[in-house]
């Protein structure tokens, strides 16, 4: 892929910039316009010479997502971007408010490997991983649009299109940046990875970059987990959760989120959720129960309201600190996936 501008840190744009016969001060310049100003272009970095503007525009352009279509909720609280890259892929992004925070939700690749039964982008297959620098983009531009509201950009999930830790390397460069005061500086508690359990991934963010965790748990046994979530037949859940143990020791928060996807008639029973209890009991964790975000071709349903709260009391009455996700994007196919793979199976299952 084309080199751009939200591929290079602070240090590599440094060198580049010297490579070109400039002072390394530029660089700071450069990048403080880039994230911190979030500029659309060179034109309006006026503090850097036409020279060297021309040159950066020529051989690291800002363009490394083109937005195609946009769509907001009716409430005006959700948007949501589809993005075609330089080579003709197509990504999605979701930018929400909410009374005390700004979220964006970032994909990380083009479809998914993982191919987790309920979700729409598994049906895409994977077409390719994200470069970092389109990680990168997608946050900038969400950050400008909620500039234009009047809100700063405060938290950052890596929940959209794809499995972050399957894509390591580019997604700990653009969390890297994300966390750099000199750039976005957010903070590593409201910066957060979603994964479906790559346990030697999990163990490697521990090591160079932990943020917040989200673990894609989904069900309370292996039988069940090997269907919704194929990846578990090559780590299963005790493996996963042990993983989970291990990342606690260097976690900014003193907890793991657990993702619950309520699926009616599967896995959403009060013996499951009684089940799930004794999984998780003696993690530091919180559930997220999520209701289920139906697509054409799924072959699931979203679990009842009643179905939901019950699974949740039997979780509470046991001190397990449970939610119930906002449902958010329905009338904007806000399930990862929906606009991008258009909901076509191209994985031939």
């Amino acid at each position: 892929m084309p080199r751009n501008i939200y591929e290079l840190r602070l240090d590599e744009l440094e060198d580049w910039v010297r490579d070109h016969g400039e002072a390394a001060y530029r660089a700071r310049q450069l990048y403080g316009w880039v994230h911190k100003h979030l500029a659309t272009g060179y034109d309006e970095v006026t503090v850097l010479p036409k020279r060297l503007r021309e040159t950066l525009d020529a051989e690291l352009p800002f363009a490394a997502l083109t937005p195609i279509q946009e769509l907001w909720t009716d409430d005006g609280e959700t948007l949501k971007v589809l993005y075609q890259t330089a080579d003709g892929q197509t990504l999605e992004t979701v930018l929400m408010f909410y009374p005390d925070r700004a979220t964006v939700c970032v994909s990380c690749q083009v479809g998914c490997a993982v191919g987790c039964s309920f979700c729409a982008t598994g049906l895409m297959g994977l077409q390719r991983n994200l470069s970092a620098g389109e990680m990168v983009a997608q946050v900038v531009d969400m950050a400008r649009r909620a500039r234009e509201k009047g809100r700063p950009l405060t938290n950052l999930v890596m929940m959209g299109m794809g499995e972050p830790l399957a894509n390591f390397e580019n997604l700990v460069t653009a969390l890297d940046l994300m966390l750099d005061d000199d750039a976005y500086g957010l903070s590593r508690r409201r910066v957060t990875v979603s994964t479906s359990g790559l346990v030697p991934a999990l163990d490697r963010l521990r090591e160079r970059c932990p943020v917040a965790l989200a673990v894609s748990l989904h069900a309370p046994n292996d039988a069940l987990r090997d269907v919704l979530v194929p990846i578990n037949k090559k780590y299963p859940i005790r493996d996963l959760l042990a993983a989970c143990e291990r990342y606690l020791s260097a976690a900014p928060r003193d907890f793991i989120t657990f993702e619950y996807v309520m699926l009616n008639g599967v896995n959403d029973s009060v013996a499951l959720a009684r089940e799930l209890v004794q999984l998780v009991r003696n993690i530091p964790c919180k559930l997220n129960l999520i209701p289920f975000n139906a697509f054409t071709g799924s072959g699931y349903e979203r679990s009842t309201v009643e179905t939901i709260s019950d699974f949740q009391d039997v979780l509470m009455q046991a001190g397990i600190i449970t939610t119930i996700r906002k449902t958010r994007g329905d009338d904007i196919a806000a399930a990862c996936g929906q606009l991008a793979g258009q909901v076509k199976d191209k994985t031939r299952r």
